[in-house]
């Protein structure tokens, strides 16, 4: 069945009469049909100026009605299709330019500029970087040491050291003076070396000693067992097999018993409250020996030598913070090998100190350096002349005691 064409109410006659709209050809469609939806554009309308002067308000009449429209427009020119170039690929989103623009010879564009700048802003931060040297490259396969974690760790040492630092406690001990306590230090030193312990124990063991008499006073009588039992507590928290009560009691001469030791081993850790896990000047020196690069074995033994020399020193504990002794350690070996610069980028990124601050410390680790072979404490002298440890003690002292700035 044919469709019938839908009628409009205001399509209709005065008699009924159905008025069909839009019809084409024969009048078998009414709707319009689609021309062709190319790119063809018809009847573009190109205003002149000299059109726009004319009156816009003229009234004109068409079938009867009266609108307002603009009267004087005139077309330019006949309408004639214009070909408009349309890019199918909606990913692009940019025209390409009709012309080619030649710039002016001798002129730089905006993105040549920045990028010379970024390049020459580059360069000078790679060379600033490239004198600072990666310590850590080597160990980046091994877990064990920690390459993530490893800047961080310091960072909490140089912290922690601050909150511990050992206050000047001579003047409240009425029977100790300094030169015994180095005495004590020096023997301690000799038992260390006779029990083979790990160099841990004894910084730590040192440390224990010096904040315990910080804080409690102690008679002449009792210092030595004050070593023994400090030396008790460092072994069993460092060492994997820490020598036994009675091997303490027989070194030192059976001058006191078992119980004595372990009575002091409790007054210790009671009045340091167990806050045994403290940066000694050892955590320093092992990661600021890695970072002078350079290093041997003879580099990494004096340095040492030099901070063991500073430990049985009084003073040197009390001015000094631990990683300033172990920096200035650095320091003064450097000098007594006299490996210049004596002191690096790398160095000072790692310790965190300049020249000048580590100036002092590290002169007095010299003149100690030359005055060991003629000091009656010679514990330390003794453990750095053998072979084992590149007989450092036997180096030849610097002729000038003060240390000189690269």
């Amino acid at each position: 069945m044919a469709s019938r064409a839908q009628v409009l109410p205001h399509q209709r006659g005065t008699a009924g009469e159905t008025k069909p709209t839009n019809a084409v050809g024969n009048g078998k469609n009414n709707r319009k049909v689609l021309g062709d939806i190319g790119n063809l554009v018809v009847g573009r309308v190109v205003q002149t100026g000299k059109d726009l002067q004319k009156p816009r308000n003229e009234e004109i009449r068409e079938n009867g009605a009266v609108t307002k429209a603009l009267a004087s427009l005139k077309l330019n020119q006949p309408s004639k299709p214009e070909v408009l170039a349309i890019n199918t690929d909606e990913n692009e989103k940019s025209c390409k330019p009709v012309g080619k623009r030649t710039p002016k010879r001798g002129t730089k564009t905006f993105s040549a500029t920045l990028t010379a700048r970024s390049k020459a802003a580059n360069g000078m931060k790679k060379c600033k970087k490239d004198t600072v040297i990666d310590i850590d490259a080597a160990d980046t396969d091994n877990e064990l040491a920690a390459v993530e974690y490893v800047d961080d760790i310091y960072m909490f040492y140089k912290m922690a050291e601050v909150e511990g630092k050992v206050r000047d406690y001579m003047g409240s001990q009425p029977e100790l003076n300094t030169k015994m306590r180095s005495i004590l230090i020096d023997w301690l030193v000799e038992v260390h070396r006779k029990f083979e312990l790990m160099p841990e124990t004894l910084y730590l063991t040192i440390n224990l000693i010096d904040r315990f008499l910080s804080v409690k006073v102690v008679p002449r009588r009792e210092l030595q067992l004050l070593g023994m039992s400090s030396m008790l507590i460092a072994s069993k928290y460092e060492e994997i097999w820490a020598p036994e009560v009675n091997d303490l009691v027989l070194i030192s001469d059976s001058a006191y018993v078992k119980e004595q030791v372990l009575a002091m081993e409790k007054s210790i850790l009671g009045q340091l409250e167990w806050y045994i896990t403290v940066p000694t000047p050892y955590v320093f020196l092992a990661r600021y020996v890695k970072a002078s690069v350079p290093c041997d074995k003879v580099m990494e033994n004096l340095v040492f030598y030099l901070a063991e020399l500073g430990l049985v020193q009084y003073p040197s504990v009390v001015l000094y913070l631990p990683s300033m002794l172990a920096a200035s350690a650095v320091y003064a070996a450097r000098s007594i090998l006299d490996w210049k610069p004596f002191w690096t980028e790398t160095l000072k990124h790692h310790t965190g100190y300049t020249e000048d601050e580590i100036s002092d410390c590290a002169k007095m680790l010299v003149e100690l350096q030359a005055s060991a072979s003629e000091s009656k404490l010679r514990a330390v002298y003794k453990k750095f002349s053998v072979p084992g440890n590149c007989a450092v003690s036997l180096l030849v002292p610097a002729k000038d005691s003060s240390v000189s700035c690269s």
